[in-house]
């Protein structure tokens, strides 16, 4: 997928990107699709866009805001996001939330913190779920 961006920002067709890569059109739309390509594949396009291969083989995350999955979303999902389009943050606040309510629980015998911390970490994680459902991610 970020072949196809990075083939779309230079402007070329999959044909002329297929010809600067001494590659196969039907190769390049395998790997547009998101199918695993060989190393060999990965360091020809590397060359030709002028990056590292592991910027061809990160997985994007970032919600595309202007797509229709993202915008039949309901307000209060979109509005719950707080600023943070990639799963993986929002993951990890979920975590966060969850350590920090057993820390005030158990070391900090303060149950009243930790169970705000919970409710937290819940909501953050049904966020989470609602969102891989509706493919939003």
């Amino acid at each position: 997928m970020i072949v196809k961006k990075l083939r779309d920002r230079n402007g070329w067709t999959q044909e002329q990107l297929a010809e600067c890569c001494a590659l196969n059109v039907r190769t390049i739309q395998r790997v547009e699709s998101g199918k695993k390509a060989s190393l060999e594949t990965l360091q020809s396009l590397a060359s030709v866009f002028e990056v590292d291969i592991s910027k061809l083989t990160e997985e994007i995350t970032v919600i595309d805001k202007e797509s229709e999955n993202w915008k039949v979303l309901p307000w209060w999902f979109r509005a719950n996001m707080f600023g943070i389009y990639k799963k993986r943050t929002v993951v990890l606040v979920e975590l966060v939330m969850l350590f920090a309510g057993f820390v005030y629980w158990i070391f900090l015998q303060d149950p009243s913190v930790a169970a705000i911390m919970f409710l937290g970490a819940y909501i953050t994680g049904w966020i989470v779920r609602y969102g891989d459902k509706n493919h939003a991610w």
